[in-house]
């Protein structure tokens, strides 16, 4: 009888212990999410190096929500300690109140916890733009300097969303950090939201880094609506050649402007153009393949998962989410509009020359965007080739967004 009653009383303890008594309704529905957000990522190849990190990081905290739990001091009175461990004392440091001594018994926080700092203190970011400048060639953009304004305009997005969302009741700095997913840049999302908005980084990130995910879905529609067949079938004469001086002068030239005018989207840009300057100097192979390969793997890793974790039901499933992620899609949409509308008006100023749908690949997703650009117009004209056209905007857009982040951070950070 004591045997079975001390195997009931074990089987009573594992299910406290389990999910099953503490996991909320809301749990339940993240998970169906990430299993969606997982089936998208393998079956759908919806830009799997983010979104499945991602969608596993949420399943895994509603599933386990201490994976992600913060550090804790248990306080346990050392008469009862001794009590409950036959009379052995311990090495806790002690603090006494109101005349009982009490041992401090400290608990570690969980795996997630500690990865999340990378994100938390603005250091996964800049890091990820270091591997991202190694694998961009800037040949396009230095190729084709118009190609700024297409970037430019694609971050009009961030600025009009601002406005909806204080007129929604976020504060300035809110509002700012949700802007910022109009760039459809995940790493700089992040790098804002940590400085200006921390409470919001769970929703906020996601956001991003879905809507970075989901751009061959979002962005076609807007393209086609937006263009006429014709201006779809536009096709593009080759860039001219740049030399391997151009485009080592380019990124030093880039971050001393920017560094002297906008010193808060320093650290951004200054890691962006160290990535690129690892690969076009030519004399650090090493350092180049590192950061284009082991290192932004390991941070891909590390930032997904977590910002995957952020993504706990009973935090996540609330109004404010849900106007961030509403707002998150407008600001995305904007600033596709935006980016086409003025690629309708250089194709117009030259002759029709520019393809509009370039355009698109200005909202900083690379190199998605620009792949959806090619995509897009090769389905008008099989015989187009837009991919190295529209990786000018694309990567003066990867700029324009650290730009943006670095105005948003030295006007409402200070």
């Amino acid at each position: 009888m004591e045997i079975l009653n001390g195997f009931l009383q074990s089987l009573q303890g594992l299910l406290q212990n389990s999910g099953i008594c503490y996991l909320a309704w809301q749990n339940y529905v993240m998970i169906l999410i990430s299993i969606l957000l997982l089936y998208l990522a393998i079956k759908k190849q919806y830009e799997p190096m983010l979104l499945l990190p991602i969608a596993f990081g949420m399943l895994l905290v509603n599933l386990y929500p201490n994976i992600m739990g913060a550090p804790s001091t248990e306080l346990i009175a050392v008469k009862d300690y001794m009590a409950a461990h036959g009379g052995e004392t311990a090495n806790y440091a002690i603090t006494t109140m109101q005349g009982v001594d009490y041992y401090n018994i400290p608990h570690t926080g969980g795996l997630f916890y500690y990865l999340y700092q990378g994100v938390k203190l603005g250091i996964y970011p800049p890091l990820i733009f270091l591997g991202v400048g190694a694998m961009t060639d800037f040949g396009p953009l230095i190729a084709n300097p118009k190609s700024f304004i297409l970037g430019a305009a694609a971050q009009i997005g961030i600025f009009i969303t601002f406005t909806g969302a204080i007129f929604l009741g976020f504060t300035a700095q809110q509002a700012g950090a949700i802007g910022i997913i109009g760039g459809a840049d995940g790493p700089t999302a992040i790098f804002v939201t940590s400085k200006l908005a921390p409470e919001l980084l769970g929703p906020i990130a996601v956001a991003a880094y879905s809507y970075m995910a989901l751009v061959p879905i979002i962005q076609p529609p807007i393209m086609k609506a937006l263009t006429t067949k014709k201006e779809r079938a536009i096709e593009m004469v080759q860039l001219r050649p740049v030399s391997k001086l151009e485009k080592i002068i380019f990124p030093v030239l880039v971050v001393i402007v920017v560094a002297i005018f906008l010193p808060d989207a320093a650290s951004l840009v200054g890691m962006l153009m160290l990535g690129n300057l690892f690969r076009e100097s030519g004399v650090v192979d090493r350092l180049f393949k590192t950061a284009q390969n082991e290192l932004m793997n390991i941070i891909t890793i590390f930032l997904g998962t977590t910002v995957g974790a952020t993504a706990t039901g009973t935090v996540f499933l609330n109004i404010n989410t849900l106007k961030i992620i509403l707002l998150g899609l407008i600001a995305f949409c904007i600033g596709t509009a935006f980016g086409v509308l003025f690629g309708k008006l250089m194709c117009f100023a030259t002759g029709g020359k520019v393809n509009p749908l370039i355009g698109s690949a200005g909202v900083s997703a690379v190199p998605m965007a620009a792949r959806v650009s090619q995509k897009v117009g090769q389905a008008e004209n099989p015989t187009n080739f837009l991919l190295m056209h529209a990786m000018g905007p694309n990567v003066a857009g990867v700029i324009g967004s650290a730009v943006a982040a670095g105005v948003l951070l030295s006007v409402l950070g200070h």
